[in-house]
């Protein structure tokens, strides 16, 4: 009896062992692969995800801050245009926020080069960069704010952003102030009242107000009487103008009344 006992042993722990090494070898050819190995019983194989984090190329040194050497020593360097707001709402939250990154590094590139070129007192090449950068850093915040005010209003009724009202400076000059919150009422708050004196007037500020608006509109004035000249200017070489371009580059600028003066009227025959 004993040594039928261990021989059933015998042959029970051999069963268990070519399970085993079954469900290994299934293991390393197809471990994302639920079959079944036997007809008494289901192998579960357990499953594993991975999120594999990809990352720019990393550099021991600081030439991140400064532009490929490629492009040292040359006087203009080709480059495109900045980004368009129309262009921008057309891309996804997550596609602004990389390529905000990318502007980010893009700008303090172009300060760092422009700082070396000053340093070596030479001429930095395509300084309207730094502009074109900003302008778009400009536009992306300009659509970034669009979509969190569309989002508020839609979920509270409100544009989310910080109230505002138009003041007067202590000049007597109209801003716009953004309010806040401080832990002191402004009653009772000498910062805050020794900073923000609204509605100051005496004669020497309303002397400045009407002095300013006076250089205001005598700079209006220039404006428009530099376009209207350049109006006429036009319509006496070029005849055969097209107002619609015209009208939009010279916007203050009277076309009807630049068509009448005689000094419109070149050296041609009229048709």
């Amino acid at each position: 009896m004993c040594t039928m006992a261990a021989l059933t042993k015998t042959i029970q722990i051999s069963k268990s062992v070519n399970n085993v090494m079954k469900l290994l070898t299934n293991l390393t050819l197809a471990p994302n692969v639920n079959s079944i190995a036997s007809p008494l019983y289901i192998r579960r194989v357990p499953t594993f995800q991975f999120a594999f984090i990809h990352t720019t190329t990393k550099r021991n040194d600081l030439m991140e801050f400064f532009d490929d050497k490629e492009n040292w020593g040359k006087d203009q360097i080709k480059v495109g245009r900045s980004w368009r707001i129309d262009e921008l709402r057309l891309k996804s939250n997550e596609d602004l926020h990389k390529l905000w990154f990318v502007l980010l590094k893009e700008r303090n590139m172009l300060l760092t080069m422009e700082e070396a070129y000053k340093d070596l007192v030479e001429y930095f090449p395509n300084p309207e960069r730094i502009d074109k950068v900003k302008n778009s850093m400009y536009n992306l915040e300009t659509v970034v704010r669009e979509r969190n005010q569309a989002y508020h209003m839609l979920e509270t009724g409100e544009s989310g952003e910080r109230p505002s009202k138009i003041v007067y400076s202590q000049i007597g000059l109209r801003y716009v102030y953004c309010m806040t919150q401080h832990k002191i009422p402004k009653c009772i708050n000498r910062g805050w009242q020794k900073r923000y004196q609204f509605g100051f007037r005496s004669a020497a500020v309303c002397k400045f107000i009407r002095l300013y608006r006076e250089k205001c509109w005598n700079e209006k004035r220039r404006a428009r009487n530099r376009q209207f000249r350049a109006v006429v200017g036009l319509a006496r070489v070029f005849p055969n103008l097209d107002w619609e371009a015209v009208r939009e580059k010279y916007p203050l600028a009277d076309i009807e009344k630049a068509k009448r003066m005689r000094k419109a009227i070149g050296h041609y025959i009229p048709e």
